[in-house]
């Protein structure tokens, strides 16, 4: 269903407002009371209202809270300096410890390696030489045996 042209479903009359009276007027003194009450219990101070009337437009939907001005934040009236004027770095006796050749890794244990075997897939294993195999072949062999069985 379409409405004709020119017509609306929005009410766009404004409503009056109802005189209260002097019972509802004694019913919201009382509630204003215990909300001031409860604020304060809660230390909420700032939500307390101080007259009926302020009390009575905030349950209507009418209330314009009062405007707080805008405190400007505190500016110190002399910027902090240094007191010294210049503070060396810090250098140490490798200052260029990044740039320097990095040195070769030497195994320096007592036993010889020999080379390095593969045991299972890419698990590395270290050969060496013991005292009655100088060479480190019986090692290799075991290690070649042991991998196909």
């Amino acid at each position: 269903m379409h409405l004709a042209r020119g017509l609306t479903t929005l009410n766009t009359k404004k409503r009056k407002k109802k005189k209260l009276t002097d019972k509802q007027i004694e019913e919201y003194t009382v509630k204003w009371r215990q909300h001031n009450k409860a604020m304060r219990r809660k230390h909420l101070h700032s939500h307390q209202f101080d007259t009926v009337q302020d009390y009575i437009a905030y349950c209507r939907g009418e209330y314009k809270p009062k405007t707080t001005p805008v405190i400007a934040p505190l500016r110190t009236s002399t910027p902090t300096v240094r007191e010294s004027d210049k503070i060396p770095s810090y250098t140490s006796k490798n200052s260029f410890a990044p740039c320097l050749k990095r040195e070769p890794l030497q195994y320096t244990g007592e036993r010889r390696l020999v080379g390095i075997a593969t045991m299972h897939k890419s698990n590395m294993v270290p050969v060496f030489a013991d005292d009655d195999d100088k060479t480190g072949k019986r090692q290799a062999t075991e290690i070649a045996q042991m991998r196909r069985n």
